[in-house]
């Protein structure tokens, strides 16, 4: 057997080997219709991030999630850790709302509502104002530090600073009324938890969306990697058209590029220069497309500037590609059986979720019997001990009454009215009273009904257990 020599390879070259050193990705400024949309969803979901913590509700904050008296208000709903059933609703309607959007336009939540997505373009919008156009930046980086590189750097870092420890403010806000954090501020009075999350978090934004940006969604993001499971062949996605564009090759206007066996594509590399994740769209749908479609806009701007048809990089399915479907045979695919099943599955979550909240009590009892023995009176009655929990999730204080229902004879010895303030709890000792000889020996059953005085439509019925000493 011929002998191989065995050539050591030095650590240098074997890390480089392993790993890919990053390149500094500059998106080139796009407008178009996809651009337009973006911006549109970075408006309203920081308009609903950032302003729904400072709307108001009944003299208080209209979202607040207030962990230490566990008690979660969304405008005109309380909810206590007992309604935990609607936060698992919540995710079951989130989970599936995210296979629906997947399913049929791929991953356009990564593309106009991710996060990740929103703060990187709000981040990269701050860069080209600070530092110029992606010309302006490639060159800036590539210079030597001077004072005026120093300046805008400093600059650019400084407003991102801000706009991360903002997000860190009104973050912590939905869990500390916004109004009493910004009063602790200005006073140096902060809790310990409330500067670990407002930093935390602060930096968090600032990290993911000045620094690592499309490394987030690359590595770190677990829904590109789970993805293709939810896409087939009749998932709308951004797609280049190869047979239409290839071979390309770049040419003068006025050519006849049919005549000279091109494509349409006149190489240009706006789609890669424009794309947030620097990747080219032209190599096949790859895991880091996060469907964004400002490759579509770059190059329908060029056909239209080269005369050519748009639609050379374009939102459609790899059915509709390869059969030459026409836009309604595409569509009627898209909304196949898979969607039809996920969509009304979803929307009966929804109505379910919806009726439930609106036949919501606003009341909630809990019975539990004292664990003392059972007292026999000189009359041969007999008396247990309850302790009810009673949960006003009102805006408003009410008064309750306490009766019991389905046991002949049975008194309440103490007062039977309990008064809760709002948004509350209290708990009260009931005293049940049964003449002798009416229950057997051992355990029996015993219902509480506790009502609304003002409002006799609330009321809620709870079972225990009444004990007769054998």
């Amino acid at each position: 057997m011929k002998h191989i020599p065995i050539i050591p390879v030095p650590i240098e070259e074997a890390e480089l080997a392993l790993f890919e050193e990053r390149k500094k990705i500059y998106p080139r400024s796009q407008k178009g219709w996809f651009a337009s949309r973006r911006w549109v969803m970075v408006a309203l979901t920081q308009l609903l991030f950032y302003g729904t913590v400072w709307l108001g509700w009944n003299d208080r904050q209209a979202v607040l999630f207030d962990l230490v008296a566990r008690k979660f208000y969304i405008f005109g709903f309380v909810f206590w850790p007992q309604d935990f059933i609607y936060l698992a609703v919540l995710l079951v309607i989130s989970a599936l709302s995210l296979f629906l959007f997947t399913a049929i336009a791929g991953r356009l939540f990564c593309g106009y509502a991710c996060p990740q997505t929103v703060y990187t373009e709000i981040f990269l919008w701050v860069e080209s104002k600070v530092e110029g156009d992606r010309n302006a930046r490639i060159k800036l980086d590539a210079g030597p530090l001077t004072a005026h590189k120093f300046s805008l750097k400093f600059i650019k870092h400084f407003i991102w600073l801000m706009i991360g420890l903002w997000t860190g403010f009104t973050f912590v806000g939905y869990f500390t009324p916004i109004r009493q954090l910004a009063s602790e501020i200005f006073s140096f009075t902060l809790g310990p938890w409330e500067i670990f999350w407002l930093l935390f978090y602060g930096f968090a934004t600032y990290g993911n969306a000045g620094w690592l940006r499309e490394q987030v969604c690359k590595y770190m993001c677990p829904y590109a990697r789970f993805q293709s499971a939810m896409f087939d062949k009749d998932t709308l996605i951004v797609t280049y058209d190869t047979e239409r564009g290839e071979p390309r090759g770049s040419r003068n206007k006025k050519v006849d590029f049919k005549a000279k066996g091109l494509g349409s594509c006149v190489d240009c590399g706006i789609c890669v220069q424009v794309c947030p994740t620097g990747i080219d769209i032209r190599n096949g749908l790859q895991y880091e497309c996060i469907a964004c479609g400002l490759c579509i806009d770059g190059c329908d701007q060029v056909m239209d500037k080269m005369g050519y048809e748009p639609g050379l990089i374009r939102y459609t399915t790899e059915h509709a590609l390869t059969r030459k479907l026409d836009q309604k045979a595409m569509w009627a695919r898209v909304f196949r059986l898979r969607t039809l099943i996920y969509s009304g599955i979803l929307a009966l979550i929804i109505l379910a979720t919806a009726v439930s909240l609106f036949n919501h009590i606003p009341l909630k009892v809990d019975v539990i019997r004292d664990r003392t023995m059972p007292k026999i009176t000189e009359m041969g009655a007999i008396e247990n001990v309850y302790r009810l929990q009673v949960m006003n999730t009102q805006e408003s204080a009410r008064r309750y009454s306490v009766e019991i229902i389905g046991l002949p004879g049975a008194t309440i010895l103490n007062n039977p009215v309990v008064e809760v303030k709002s948004a509350n709890a209290t708990a009260v000792p009931i005293r049940v009273r049964v003449p002798a000889n009416t229950l057997q020996p051992g355990s029996n059953r015993i219902r509480f009904e506790i009502k609304d005085l003002d409002a006799p439509d609330v009321k809620v019925i709870e079972k225990a257990v009444f004990l007769v000493p054998r």
